[in-house]
């Protein structure tokens, strides 16, 4: 899929196991080369950038076409399975360094944990709305996105605690843009932030 979509950043959000379970398949050499089908793969490099992620680099080469490319893997390690992070600051600081490595390209990112719903969606989603915000949404609903990427994937954001996580995101993100504009552009935005949609949001998932 990484091959085919053209993809040169990867998100993942689990451990290769948790509590003795495996979660995760390895799909990277622990140090040199492995070949996997007809791809080989060489990591080139792991960085340790905190207790919470790590990130690596992939050398892919095609043996059937002799194609090459590299790949970026983001693995961010401090999220529990049907769980959340314990802050949203470390999650929004890894996007961040996933989006900044992304800028500019047009290919997809793959983002996996170990089912694809969980982890996955909860991601998935702070990422479309901030994006949203980011292009400048005058109004966005939450709990619609979360609907609209559900008819393409059921049961993504697995459980309730994951969609306040969400909403915890969205919300301290907000707060982070509105504390860096000038005090009188502050002051015009403080109005219509009123966060009167995110109950709303909240109550559509009890």
């Amino acid at each position: 899929m990484v091959w085919e979509q053209g993809s040169v950043v990867m998100v993942m959000l689990t451990r290769l196991t948790e509590n003795g379970t495996a979660m995760c398949h390895r799909y990277w050499p622990e140090e040199g080369s492995e070949l996997y089908h007809i791809y080989e793969v060489h990591l080139v490099s792991e960085h340790i950038w905190c207790d919470d992620y790590l990130v690596r680099s992939f050398y892919l080469k095609n043996l059937k076409t002799g194609e090459t490319r590299t790949v970026t893997q983001f693995h961010f390690l401090s999220w529990p399975d049907s769980g959340v992070p314990l802050s949203t600051k470390a999650l929004l600081e890894f996007r961040r360094k996933v989006n900044k490595s992304y800028r500019g390209r047009s290919c997809p990112i793959v983002v996996h944990c170990s089912d694809g719903i969980g982890r996955t969606g909860t991601y998935c989603l702070i990422d479309m709305v901030l994006n949203r915000m980011a292009k400048g949404a005058k109004e966005i609903d939450i709990a619609a996105t979360l609907e609209h990427i559900r008819d393409q994937r059921p049961h993504m954001v697995k459980t309730k605690q994951q969609f306040e996580f969400v909403l915890m995101a969205v919300a301290e993100e907000v707060h982070a843009i509105l504390k860096a504009l000038p005090s009188q552009q502050q002051q015009q935005q403080q109005q219509p932030t009123s966060a009167g949609s995110v109950p709303t949001a909240a109550s559509s998932q009890q």
